[in-house]
């Protein structure tokens, strides 16, 4: 029985000892930062730390490329380690421009390229390791078959209304239609909602959803130099254009009242008589856009195909006239009809007005201006016809055209 009883006790003094292992551990017991014998040294988060690596160097274009497009960058990255110098010069020995980014990983060229040239590409870096690594590589760049080059409309420096889309003109047909507009960046200040829409396989344009704001900064880069726009087909040179949309312009031209209400920011400013296309040369319905604005200018028939010494058929100069469309559609100054302005409809299908009323007309306005015509009885306005943009419905817009 004594044997049993100690054999308890001892029982007990274990237990009590083991129910105070809830405090400070012991020096022999092993904590939860302290590693196992024979285990790997782990961070704060039980992760393994990062191997050091040897740099990796890439070149874009690859080495030994050939027949690159010139407007595409050079770029040079790094991977497990950071760049430290990189040089490309073409075969002549000139330096390319460009520059390191701060996080050391990547190098891009700052200028285009030149056609029919080569070029080499030195670069240093520095791994993980603390290793340097250094890379050369070479390429060259087309000899295009064709150029083609493109004019913007509006230019650089202008001021225009808010109907004013953004067109361009490239002096030949453009096979790839989705690189053309890759190339064409615009950026305007506010940001405003707009797309692409090809009229004919040389002629897109760019306009916003609704009219412009006033005041709103736009800045178009054709940057279609070097960028391959078909097969052999490379742009030219690039354009630029920094513009500035001024305030909203709107005449309503209407052809039953025989009057014209203009508003200005969306005021009504004045109401003049006008007249309008007679019975066979009705004017066109729709929105026109400002395209021009002339003074002292020379109203030829022959300029939509009517010969000046046939039979309907004018040459008369005017001291206002601003071009509504490419067929010949003006507003302009006629004292010839005052009696019929506000009266009746008598012109070749052009707005007729005083030329104290068209003068005034081209002082408070400019080109890209909204002229809208109504009830004249003649056709809808043709979208094509100078820049008809707004004829053609948003829904319509964003498909993109003759694609």
């Amino acid at each position: 029985m004594r044997r049993s009883v100690v054999a308890i006790a001892t029982g007990l003094v274990a237990l009590t000892v083991a129910s105070c292992s809830s405090g400070e551990p012991s020096a022999q017991q092993p904590t939860s930062s302290q590693p196992s014998s024979g285990g790997q040294q782990t961070s704060g988060n039980n992760s393994p730390s990062p191997q050091p690596k040897a740099v990796a160097l890439a070149v874009t274009p690859a080495d030994k490329a050939g027949d690159v497009p010139p407007g595409d960058p050079i770029t040079v990255t790094a991977a497990d380690g950071k760049l430290t110098q990189v040089a490309v010069t073409n075969q002549d020995g000139k330096p390319v421009t460009g520059a390191i980014s701060p996080d050391g990983l990547k190098w891009e060229s700052a200028e285009p390229l030149g056609y029919s040239k080569t070029y080499t590409v030195n670069a240093s870096g520095q791994g993980t390791d603390g290793k340097p690594a250094s890379l050369t590589s070479s390429f060259s760049t087309v000899k295009p078959g064709r150029q083609i080059s493109v004019s913007v409309n509006p230019t650089d420096g202008q001021t225009v209304g808010v109907g004013q889309p953004l067109a361009f003109y490239f002096s030949s047909n453009v096979p790839d239609k989705a690189a053309a507009e890759k190339a064409l960046k615009i950026t305007t200040e506010p940001k405003v909602e707009g797309a692409f829409y090809w009229f004919r396989d040389n002629e897109v344009h760019w306009r916003p959803k609704d009219y412009w704001k006033s005041g709103t900064k736009v800045t178009v880069d054709a940057a279609v130099y070097g960028k391959a726009l078909g097969p052999n087909l490379y742009g030219k040179e690039d354009r630029k254009a920094s513009v500035t949309i001024g305030k909203k312009v709107v005449a309503v031209a209407d052809g039953a009242t025989k009057q014209m209400t203009v508003s200005v920011d969306d005021q009504v400013v004045k109401t003049v008589p006008i007249s309008m296309g007679k019975r066979a040369h009705e004017t066109p319905n729709g929105t026109y856009v400002v395209m021009t604005e002339q003074q002292d200018y020379t109203m030829d028939s022959g300029t939509y195909g009517v010969p000046a010494d046939s039979p309907g058929g004018y040459r008369t100069k005017v001291a206002v006239a601003s071009r509504l469309s490419n067929s010949g559609i003006f507003y302009h100054s006629a004292p010839w009809s005052l009696r019929q302005q506000g009266n009746s409809n008598v012109s070749h299908g052009c707005i007729n007005m005083s030329t104290e009323n068209a003068r005034w007309m081209q002082e408070i306005g400019s080109k890209g201006d909204i002229f809208v015509v109504q009830n004249s009885g003649g056709k809808p306005l043709q979208s094509w016809d100078g820049l008809g943009d707004w004829q053609v419905p948003w829904e319509e817009w964003v498909k993109g055209g003759k694609k």
